[in-house]
């Protein structure tokens, strides 16, 4: 039975990267932004009771739910991100283009959280973003004018 579970869990997660154009770094890398954001929320609202999307600061079951879809929503940005580079033939520059601008916005998400808690940001951590967010800039001015 153990077997058969790994088997069908391992079929569907391969599934699942096919469909996002692949596992990779990018793809690993927002998925984990993506929690360590979402428990960072939680732990500013939850124990320092300092969240800005609650009238309180603290916990709120509506808010944290808003903030699970967004994440769903994000990734099926992603998945037509990743449609529409094999309906242009592309290898995957617009697929890894919005992959690197949500992982931007996740980062910049965690260090606001981090921020919320009193810890220092380093200022290295804070360039590196800077340098991402300006690969993502470059992505959408690579874009064709319409």
């Amino acid at each position: 039975m153990k077997e058969i579970i790994c088997i069908a869990a391992g079929i569907l997660g391969s599934g699942i990267a096919q469909v996002f154009g692949g596992w990779d770094a990018a793809l690993a890398t927002l998925i984990i932004f993506m929690g360590i954001d979402y428990l960072t929320g939680m732990l500013v609202a939850g124990v320092f009771h300092k969240s800005p999307k609650t009238p309180g600061g603290g916990l709120e079951s509506r808010a944290g739910w808003k903030g699970l879809v967004r994440k769903g929503v994000g990734l099926l940005i992603v998945l037509v991100a990743a449609r529409l580079d094999i309906l242009i033939g592309d290898q995957s520059f617009v697929r890894d283009a919005v992959v690197i601008a949500f992982v931007v916005n996740e980062a910049l998400s965690i260090v606001e959280n981090a921020g919320l808690m009193g810890v220092p940001i380093p200022g290295v951590l804070m360039r590196a973003i800077e340098v991402l967010k300006a690969k993502a800039d470059a992505g959408e001015e690579d874009k064709p004018d319409e």
